[in-house]
């Protein structure tokens, strides 16, 4: 679960980090957001952020691998 505090639950905040790059399954090795997360973010409600930030966490647990401390 995404741990959000009452500042970000009104405005969770992108987690674009720069650091863009798309595997074979258009998954952002960055902040692990879909292609299609990333094109619909700005026109998400705040409930389909936090969904996405959760979806973000759990790929990033799936692919070790690709954080910055492996």
């Amino acid at each position: 679960m995404v741990k959000v505090n009452k500042t970000e639950s009104e405005h969770p905040k992108s987690p674009c980090n720069r650091h863009c790059c798309l595997d074979e399954n258009d998954i952002c090795l960055g902040c692990f957001r879909t292609l299609n997360d990333i094109l619909k973010w700005q026109s998400s409600t705040i409930a389909e952020r936090i969904e996405i930030l959760s979806l973000c966490q759990k790929r990033r647990e799936y692919y070790p691998r690709y954080t910055s401390d492996h």
